[in-house]
């Protein structure tokens, strides 16, 4: 169920911040960029990102690239390669957040009770989401012709990401509260609140023994207009354990 909100967006952003900053060296370089962004398919866009880092290993575009590959590796339910990818641009660029909050994300939703290195793999997950968070607050504004209140809104919706997986490594813990505080932050804090961050939230209420909560959350969820039938079947199931929940208790 997880939806990671801003790939796109931040794929555009970081595309014309890097479109407006530098230039490819060759139109054969050029036409390599172009090949990663208008792939049709996971499958596509990956290719075409190896190709550009393989026959232009110099570029100024590999951490965009690599992103981009990341994302699509994560579309297709690939997380080790996403990490993989992802793991690559952080190392050509410390400050990528957009490849921190990949790892952290994959890193606690892939965490399974009885893996050996449960402790190891959560404690990575949410050092890179606590990490990722002061570097976008200082990220300046990559492109003039992007507006203020467009710049302020991605850093709040990408801030509210990294509260998301936070909230992930806290449910992984089986620390409910703690993870329902990270999830409202995330829902609070967003320019446009993610229903599928918010019915998270509303399962670590029922799991932390609040079901009234998680019932008023998945009704707010479950009257959106045009809600995407996967988390509406996520919020109605969520919603049915919730009520079981509160009528057990009486």
């Amino acid at each position: 169920m997880r939806k990671r909100v801003l790939a796109s967006v931040a794929a555009s952003l970081t595309l014309a911040a890097l479109a407006y900053a530098q230039k490819p060296k060759s139109q054969k370089e050029v036409e390599a960029i172009l090949a990663v962004q208008n792939a049709k398919t996971a499958d596509e866009r990956i290719a075409a990102v190896d190709n550009l880092i393989t026959k232009f290993a110099d570029t100024e575009f590999k951490s965009w690239a690599l992103n981009q590959a990341a994302d699509a590796a994560e579309r297709k339910g690939d997380g080790p390669k996403a990490i993989a990818y992802a793991q690559s641009a952080l190392d050509s660029d410390a400050k990528d957040y957009q490849a921190m909050l990949l790892i952290s994300g994959e890193l606690a939703k892939g965490t399974r009770e009885n893996d050996l290195d449960k402790e190891e793999k959560l404690a990575r997950s949410e050092k890179l989401a606590k990490d990722a968070m002061p570097v976008i607050a200082a990220a300046a504004k990559p492109n003039p012709q992007l507006t203020d209140d467009q710049w302020a809104g991605f850093k709040k919706d990408i801030t509210s990401q990294a509260h998301e997986d936070l909230g992930l490594v806290a449910l992984a813990r089986k620390k409910y509260d703690v993870a329902a505080a990270e999830f409202k932050t995330a829902v609070d804090g967003a320019a446009t609140p993610d229903p599928a961050t918010m019915v998270r939230l509303a399962a670590a209420y029922d799991q932390g023994g609040k079901p009234d909560d998680g019932i008023a959350v998945l009704d707010k969820v479950l009257a959106m207009p045009n809600l995407n039938p996967v988390i509406k079947q996520y919020a109605t199931a969520e919603k049915t354990r919730a009520e079981q929940a509160k009528n057990g208790k009486k």
